[in-house]
């Protein structure tokens, strides 16, 4: 079974209580059980980390392209201007797919507009809320031709 990373970056963890009429009120801790729902519906195990530590983030962008692991990526603030993130995203051989709870592309604040991510990403979902996240690991499935298996494994 193919293990794929879900990383989120800061301010994620306050789903649920940071602005709900943006990001809808599914905590964290339910966007967890519900990818790793989702994930076993599709032949997938899902590890998911939030973290408000960009380091930790790289760290783990860097594991999944040592280990070849598919991401799911929600880089959050960090989307719009680490270079760090965007080196890290390069290295990935495995899917990488680009989700987003709201649609930045439509948000009011110009710098939202921009994304290090995409230019490395197999997919963008933005704007679908926590849904956004099923559909990347349906994504991620496809792209491995269905079976939940992959080098990564």
């Amino acid at each position: 079974m193919t293990t794929v990373l879900v990383l989120n970056g800061p301010n994620l963890g306050r789903l649920g209580r940071r602005q709900p009429e943006i990001y809808g009120t599914t905590t964290h801790a339910e966007l967890v059980d519900l990818c790793r729902s989702w994930g076993r519906d599709l032949g997938l195990e899902v590890e998911v980390l939030q973290t408000n530590h960009e380091g930790v983030l790289l760290d783990e962008l860097n594991r999944a392209a040592d280990d070849a692991l598919p991401v799911v990526l929600n880089a959050a603030a960090w989307t719009h201007y680490s270079w760090a993130i965007f080196d890290a995203c390069a290295q990935l051989v495995a899917p990488l797919v680009e989700v987003h709870i709201s649609d930045p592309g439509q948000r009011p604040e110009e710098f939202r507009h921009t994304s290090v991510v995409t230019p490395h990403a197999s997919r963008v979902i933005a704007g679908q809320g926590i849904d956004g996240y099923r559909q990347a690991l349906a994504t991620i499935a496809g792209l491995l031709g269905g079976s939940g298996t992959h080098s990564g494994s």
